[in-house]
């Protein structure tokens, strides 16, 4: 007879609750489980066996040794909700990659505290009564970047290398794991500002134009310090009662630093009349037909029913570029696939853990500041592994 692991109850069932997971999800982890021998679990009239709770633990995302507690410990804070009014409620994927990205934060931010590091002076050196063209100007002369001449094809990733280089952490993902994706309609991105160790958070599941919107977005999050939790992030506010102010500020900050006004003013007016034109010139700036859209009929460039008659034609040609990139996409899968098995999983887990903090904690295993064993829960990846890890670091 296996033995049983003599948790403690409400622990048990906080830990469910937690991970936003229904009684019937929870039982279908372990074979032949039924919901009301879960119930007695949580309530305390039968054990489960060792193995059924580490299966239980390794689901929840918590240490086994945590279902022992005499009581149910202190969690990480929620982070406050900025997304717009009846958003869906968060699900388990998206309060697993929150509390992931909080546990790295919590570490990294620890370390350099207690070390004595120099706090960013950019973090909260603004406020929501700022003007967001101020922000955006800071934002860009901090990184480094300007964006009418990007040295690349890929303005994100240039956005993130100038981020990590700041001392700002960027995790991009889209998945938890191959069967819990993220829902962007439910998180797109959220920020935690902290003056030792920012961390920005970016959902991947779409192409680079609203990804790099979004990060943009949430580091203006870092430079107000308003940490917090954003989805639909949009150009375009029609109706502002349904969004937090914060929300719109940081919308206005990104549109002026990734379209500022001596980029736009400036451009051929002749462009405004043609839909290709607009992707073309949006596309060198890294962003969205709509981003450059709303940008010009804020700065009154088109009137309101030119912009109307563009949007129309934007959101065709939208649908047409996701087709092709959805094709592409295919095809490169398709090759991966047949040279390799897939996309590199651990480029996927270095975007995930933010190339920046994989640096830090590597190097803090080499100096035997952090054991092998901690080091590969921070990483998710096993120590034999690390190798593997930091050779697409260095790619």
């Amino acid at each position: 007879m296996a033995d049983k692991a003599y948790i403690t109850p409400n622990v048990l069932k906080w830990a469910r609750e937690s991970a936003r997971m229904t009684e019937e999800t929870a039982a279908a982890k372990i074979p032949k489980l039924t919901v009301e021998k879960l119930k007695e679990w949580e309530d305390g009239t039968s054990q489960p066996t060792i193995r059924q709770a580490q299966i239980l633990a390794k689901a929840y995302k918590r240490p086994f040794a945590l279902f022992f507690l005499p009581e149910v410990p202190r969690d990480f804070q929620p982070l406050q909700d900025f997304r717009k009014s009846g958003s869906k409620e968060l699900t388990t994927s998206s309060i697993f990659i929150i509390r992931e990205i909080q546990q790295k934060q919590a570490w990294i931010s620890d370390v350099y505290s207690e070390n004595n590091e120099e706090k960013l002076p950019f973090v909260g050196r603004f406020s929501l009564d700022s003007n967001p063209k101020d922000v955006a100007d800071d934002i860009l002369a901090i990184l480094g970047i300007n964006p009418s001449k990007y040295k690349t094809d890929n303005p994100i990733r240039e956005w993130i290398n100038a981020a990590e280089s700041n001392g700002i952490f960027v995790s991009r993902t889209s998945f938890i794991h191959s069967k819990m994706k993220l829902d962007s309609e439910e998180l797109q991105g959220f920020a935690i500002a902290d003056q030792f160790a920012p961390f920005v958070f970016v959902n991947s599941d779409d192409w680079n134009a609203p990804q790099l919107f979004t990060l943009v977005h949430e580091l203006a999050h870092i430079w107000i310090a308003a940490t917090g939790i954003s989805n639909e992030i949009e150009p375009e506010i029609a109706n502002r009662d349904k969004f937090n102010p914060i929300e719109i500020f940081c919308n206005e900050v990104a549109a002026n630093a990734l379209i500022p006004n001596e980029i736009i003013l400036n451009i051929d007016r002749t462009v405004f009349k043609n839909s290709q034109d607009i992707f073309k010139t949006a596309n060198n700036l890294g962003v969205s037909s709509f981003a450059f859209l709303v940008r010009a009929l804020n700065l009154q460039l088109v009137t309101n029913s030119e912009y109307k008659v563009l949007k129309r034609q934007a959101e065709i040609d939208y649908q047409a570029f996701l087709k092709r990139e959805a094709e592409k996409k295919a095809a490169i899968k398709l090759k991966q696939k047949e040279k390799s098995g897939g996309p590199n999983p651990y480029l996927l887990r270095l975007n995930k853990n933010s190339r920046l903090f994989t640096q830090v904690v590597l190097d803090a295993l080499r100096s035997g500041f952090v054991q092998p064993t901690q080091a590969s829960f921070l990483l998710g990846t096993p120590s034999n592994n690390f190798h593997k890890l930091e050779a697409q670091l260095y790619k």
